[in-house]
């Protein structure tokens, strides 16, 4: 539920709901970092700079490595110019499954976009189709996916930019294509809007991330490096999305009742809830500050949470649920073992 209220977070501690669901995804939720990962970064010319002294894969690769010290983890560039999706499928081989990969990074979609103010640009079936094509080829040699969503052509945060529109329809093939094969979905188009909104008070067309709309500046760099680590860093984990609610005095047992029966309904109604599951506080040291339910869902990624949010079925649920709710405290993370 999208609440604001953050307070008394120690009653989340002593809720014995059995957070850590043992389940046929439990495996893939738990996977740390392994001892001589090789992630590739696979991409156009934002990677192919990014490989570069200041650039986002140099950036991630220090922090990968000083925050993994024993693990030997490798990181390899692989960003040529120019490149679309039918390239990055041509060289697929040549440039990625050839490095034994057990990470592939996929950061494409620019100039699919971009290249069609030339005629050169890749029709939307085509960029689907390659996709998939190439996340089936790198899941089928053993090596885990991310897929990005395209970032940006023009720093403007109204949508004015002259391909706001199309670059958001390539964005979101990228978006349904990571759901189906269950990758994780990084959106730095998501990602990159919601910052511009609050930094680029001008509304300036460029120089805030970019040098020219598209290729990263330091700022740039340094910001899709930071959420490339955070991307590498919780591959093959679930996000837990953990909701504990205090009811108000007058609220019926039976209504209580139509606020778990309703929100154990959105698994049904919502595909990108991966598991979900509910109790109510039996605790012993009396430590919950009349918080009686809580309830945990799990998510492949914060993509999915943050689509499953502004859900229409998650807002009739909170129709339902607000007006019976005195308190309300919402805890995510990633599961760790």
């Amino acid at each position: 539920m999208a609440f604001n209220l953050r307070t008394l977070f120690p009653a989340f501690l002593v809720l014995s709901t059995g957070l850590l669901m043992h389940n046929k995804f439990a495996a893939a939720a738990d996977k740390p970092l392994e001892k001589g990962e090789r992630v590739v970064f696979l991409g156009d010319s934002i990677t192919e700079a990014g490989a570069g002294p200041g650039g986002y894969v140099t950036i991630a690769k220090e922090a990968i490595t000083k925050a993994h010290p024993d693990l030997g983890i490798e990181v390899i560039g692989a960003g040529i110019s120019g490149n679309r999706v039918p390239d990055l499928e041509a060289r697929l081989e040549r440039d990625v499954l050839s490095k034994k990969p057990t990470l592939v990074v996929i950061y494409i979609g620019i100039n699919d976009v971009w290249h069609s103010l030339n005629g050169r640009g890749t029709s939307k079936a085509d960029f689907e189709q390659g996709l998939r094509r190439i996340i089936n080829q790198i899941q089928g040699a053993g090596s885990r996916v991310v897929l990005c969503t395209p970032s940006m052509i023009g720093e403007k945060h109204d949508g004015s930019n002259p391909l706001d529109a199309m670059l958001e329809e390539y964005s979101q093939i990228s978006r349904s294509v990571a759901f189906d094969t269950k990758v994780r979905l990084l959106d730095l188009r998501k990602q990159f809007v919601a910052h511009l909104k609050t930094a680029n008070k001008d509304n300036a067309e460029k120089n805030l991330l970019t040098t020219d709309g598209v290729h990263l500046n330091a700022a740039g760099n340094r910001f899709v490096a930071e959420r490339m680590v955070e991307a590498v860093a919780t591959t093959g984990k679930l996000l837990r999305h953990v909701v504990l609610f205090k009811f108000k005095h007058e609220v019926t047992p039976e209504q209580v009742q139509e606020v778990v029966t309703a929100f154990g309904s959105l698994k049904g109604k919502i595909s990108l809830i991966e598991d979900f599951e509910w109790g109510t506080d039996v605790s012993v040291e009396n430590l919950a500050a009349g918080y009686t339910h809580c309830f945990c869902g799990s998510f492949r990624d914060a993509a999915s949470r943050d689509a499953y949010l502004p859900h229409p079925a998650h807002q009739e649920f909170v129709k339902i649920a607000g007006p019976r709710i005195d308190k309300v405290l919402v805890v995510d993370y990633f599961a760790n073992r």
